[in-house]
């Protein structure tokens, strides 16, 4: 597994337990980076960077996937899919070395391995709508 899409994963995962847990994303973080062995892997950093950056604008971010996901509240989604679509907006909006492309097709393809059948299909649209948005 490429070492940016792991950190995705990490980050996933922090931002999933954060939104079970009704805690915030930074705190989840704090523990979940406590309870890694040492050596720690290569792409914790970019992990780390992700959950600090989605915590930091998640407002803006949760403001888009809600007025760009036609028929869906942030509530009504799988906690899989809003937190994949929060990874991958914070990446169009604010990463500037990934590639909207990728952004989109990494949340894509994590999509198909942990959440429903018609999950990549919905983040697909979901993030091509945000990604024409915020290029203009």
């Amino acid at each position: 597994m490429p070492a940016r899409r792991k950190a995705r994963k990490r980050a996933l995962d922090v931002l999933y337990e954060a939104d079970l847990r009704d805690k915030p994303p930074v705190e989840v973080l704090a523990g979940y980076v406590q309870r890694i062995e040492q050596p720690r892997p290569e792409h914790l950093g970019y992990a780390v960077s992700l959950v600090e950056g989605i915590a930091e604008h998640l407002n803006r971010i949760d403001e888009l996937i809600a007025s760009y996901a036609e028929g869906w509240t942030l509530e009504r989604m799988p906690v899989v899919d809003r937190n994949l679509a929060r990874i991958a907006v914070y990446e169009l909006l604010y990463v500037d070395e990934i590639d909207d492309a990728v952004a989109i097709s990494e949340a894509v393809e994590l999509a198909r391995q942990m959440s429903t059948d018609d999950s990549p299909r919905f983040l697909n649209g979901v993030l091509g709508r945000i990604a024409e948005y915020a290029t203009r």
